[in-house]
């Protein structure tokens, strides 16, 4: 296949500032095309996107160079029993009763500390005052960890997802994300080996103590995991509460719905989730040749999956580039499982274990924020715009409202 001539360039400062224009020429006129940049096909009509998170034939090699460089080898590149015995050892944490009785607690202890810091100035930066450190926050208390490197974290943090999203290949990006790796490991690595001798009543301590059919996750498993937690655990979660906040205020009527009946946060989110997705690629190769509805992807080939332009896509949603929360054609039901109709989650095998974390953490944050600003609203002057490629969302969510009593 050769490169499309029009097709749009995903690193051009154009794309930067407006993806959504370039989805839409995408889908219609280079549903699949060759990137020379990024040395990938680049596929963005659903069917194709759903079938490259579903197919096995699809793998995750690629981050053997995309995430294991930064956090060392994780679940996401395992297949078959291996990644089956991982995923039963971490998942029990993220669902039922143990995410319930442990961790709801957590979330909402960190939900109101944060609040509390602006509930009564009527003025806040949803993201820079609660987003962006909400759910680093919550991932550190839940592993136990030391409540006062609550910021080494968020800079950790930053600097995996900066090495995740580094497309343009910036040696300083890269650089930071692998100091990231030995910092975080020489933290990491000691206090595993300290909860493996006296565990406590942690998620950390539950790693280091789980075992599925004779089967336990080494230091270096637990270490990574823990990583990998943290970028995408806090990745999503914090672009979510921003996009859901940003989406609602541009859309008063759909505010006020939401303020009136909290069951529709869960519908919120997805519907945020399909209409601007805090992660907009992730990639996949496959094991051979494949047939996508466009053209044939060769075996070995990354193919970038743009999931920002499949949510939006004509031939799956009705009125895709229209914000709205009681959407007929995105259960909610099913918005948070492996058979979700959005694919901000991935689907399959690689469905991600933390969904219903962060439905918890968004559906209690979203709900004390509301509690704590009658009357919101964007600060006068304020345009807040999305900002990133590989995962988007506000940097910046000035907000005025009337300080709750």
């Amino acid at each position: 296949m050769t490169t499309v001539r029009n097709a749009p360039d995903i690193l051009s400062p154009e794309f930067a500032a407006d993806p959504y224009s370039a989805y839409r020429v995408m889908l219609e006129e280079a549903p699949l095309f060759w990137h020379e940049a990024t040395q990938s096909y680049i596929v963005s009509r659903y069917e194709d996107v759903a079938r490259a998170f579903k197919d096995p034939v699809f793998t995750t090699e690629n981050y053997a160079w995309q995430l294991e460089p930064v956090h060392g080898r994780t679940i996401l590149q395992m297949s078959g029993r291996e990644h089956a015995v991982r995923r039963a050892l971490v998942a029990p944490a993220f669902r039922g009763k143990e995410l319930e009785e442990k961790f709801l607690p957590v979330i909402e202890r960190n939900a109101r500390e944060l609040i509390d810091g602006f509930r009564s100035t009527g003025s806040a930066d949803l993201v820079h005052d609660f987003a962006r450190h909400f759910p680093i926050n919550v991932i550190v208390d839940m592993l136990g960890l030391d409540r006062s490197d609550h910021a080494r974290f968020q800079t950790w943090y930053t600097a995996i997802i900066g090495f995740l999203g580094n497309l343009s290949q910036d040696p300083e990006v890269a650089e930071a994300g692998l100091r990231t790796r030995e910092e975080l490991a020489a933290y990491m690595l000691p206090i595993i080996r300290e909860r493996r001798a006296a565990p406590g009543d942690d998620l950390l301590s539950a790693l280091c103590t789980a075992e599925v059919d004779g089967t336990a996750m080494s230091d270096e498993d637990i270490k990574a995991f823990c990583s990998l937690l943290l970028a995408a655990g806090g990745e999503t979660t914090d672009k979510a509460i921003a996009s859901i906040f940003k989406n609602l205020l541009e859309h008063p009527g759909q505010l006020e719905a939401v303020r009136a009946d909290r069951s529709l946060i869960p519908q919120a989110f997805a519907e945020t989730l399909r209409y601007s997705p805090p992660v907009h690629m992730i990639m996949r190769q496959p094991a051979e040749d494949v047939e996508l509805s466009t053209g044939t992807v060769p075996a070995g080939a990354t193919l970038t999956c743009l999931i920002g332009a499949a949510n939006r896509d004509p031939r799956r949603f009705s009125d895709p580039d229209v914000f709205n929360v009681h959407r007929e054609d995105l259960p909610t039901r099913t918005a948070f499982s492996a058979a979700a109709d959005h694919l901000s989650f991935a689907l399959g095998r690689h469905f991600c274990v933390g969904a219903l974390l962060a439905k918890a953490e968004v559906e209690i944050g979203v709900d004390r924020l509301l509690d704590a600003m009658p009357e919101v609203r964007i600060a006068d002057g304020a345009t807040p715009a999305e900002q990133g490629v590989f995962t988007r969302g506000p940097e910046s969510l000035p907000v005025r409202f009337t300080p709750a009593d």
